[in-house]
């Protein structure tokens, strides 16, 4: 089942006051009374959120091929505009959980204002190979390199988690004096296309769609594993799959057998990759010439993690925590799921 629940609101306050904020609904639901995650005790309907994106792919095609269905569950996708209302919705118990493509920040920032509460099954790794995150430039734009962006006009999507790599990489980069704007990603190449800015950090399909559509070309890919993690190949787990803690303390019976289900529809996207896109139909935007085009995500379950991979997603999680956006260093390992 497929709810829209779209939320409008972005995260334009510091990274402070979204922890306070966070942390102040959990207080405010502990104040009543009321537990932080409510779920009925018998057959629980498990509430994921997405953000509609291609990364989301293996939930959508679980729910379509009956995977959940079939392990005896009651899943229901709930709709979202961006990652850190997913985060919100968990911590307010309006959701159990988050579908690949969620920010795996945005995640953690959840975290730090309620330890204990998110657990990552599975996640979805991006490099210069496996393309997700990149900058774009006009297709008649004279920039050539990333340091030619000095002093110009950047958008990214909205959310700390997409601010703050956009402007490391800029800076990192040489592209000092740049200014960065939040735009939600869907109005990126329109942006591109009417001069409004000079380039943008963002995820696909938006470069697949610029490329079709003639108005955009790709600056650079893979920014963050090669400006951020230091390496072109190295794995960026921007985005994850979760459920709350408290959903998997409650039922640890379902839990297993969602994480099952779940990497069911994982091992299906990654042996039928040309059948599985029919299923971003209806859960994104992309639909015609962009399904077969737009690039694919790559996926790490719970339990194939090996020690290289934690230490890049430790790494980018540590950039937070040097930037001050986290207050204090949060370790990967603590928000795994352990099975």
């Amino acid at each position: 089942m497929n709810t829209n629940f779209d939320t409008t609101d972005t995260l334009k306050n510091s990274s402070r006051r979204k922890l306070l904020q966070a942390g102040a609904v959990t207080a405010a639901l502990g104040v009543m009374g009321a537990p932080a995650i409510a779920i009925a005790q018998s057959a629980p309907k498990i509430r994921i959120g997405y953000w509609p994106i291609a990364a989301g792919l293996p939930f959508y095609a679980a729910l379509e091929k009956g995977y959940f269905k079939e392990a005896g569950l009651d899943v229901e996708g709930i709709k979202f505009a961006g990652a850190a209302q997913i985060m919100e919705a968990m911590l307010a118990g309006r959701c159990d959980g988050s579908a690949n493509g969620t920010g795996s920040a945005s995640l953690a920032i959840g975290e730090i204002a309620a330890p204990g509460t998110f657990k990552i099954f599975a996640s979805n790794p991006s490099n210069v190979k496996n393309v997700l995150d990149e900058f774009l430039v006009p297709v008649d734009s004279p920039v050539k390199t990333m340091a030619e962006l000095k002093g110009k006009k950047i958008a990214s999507g909205p959310g700390i988690q997409n601010l703050t790599l956009a402007r490391t990489v800029l800076e990192r980069a040489g592209a000092t004096g740049a200014t960065v704007i939040e735009l939600p990603i869907s109005q990126h190449v329109a942006a591109l296309a009417a001069g409004q800015v000079d380039a943008v950090y963002t995820l696909e399909p938006t470069g697949t769609i610029g490329r079709l559509n003639k108005t955009t070309r790709v600056l650079e890919a893979g920014v963050i594993s090669k400006y951020i993690l230091g390496d072109a190949m190295a794995p960026w787990f921007g985005g994850s799959a979760s459920l709350t803690a408290e959903f998997v303390k409650k039922y640890p019976v379902e839990t297993k057998k969602f994480v099952t289900a779940y990497a069911k529809g994982i091992a299906y996207v990654r042996s039928n990759a040309a059948e599985s896109r029919q299923y971003l139909k209806g859960y994104t935007a992309i639909e015609g010439a962009l399904t077969a085009e737009v690039p694919m995500a790559a996926y790490t379950m719970y339990n194939e993690f090996t020690a290289k991979d934690i230490a890049a997603f430790q790494k980018f999680f540590d950039l937070f925590s040097d930037k001050g956006i986290f207050p204090s260093r949060l370790l990967v390992d603590s928000m795994l799921y352990k099975g």
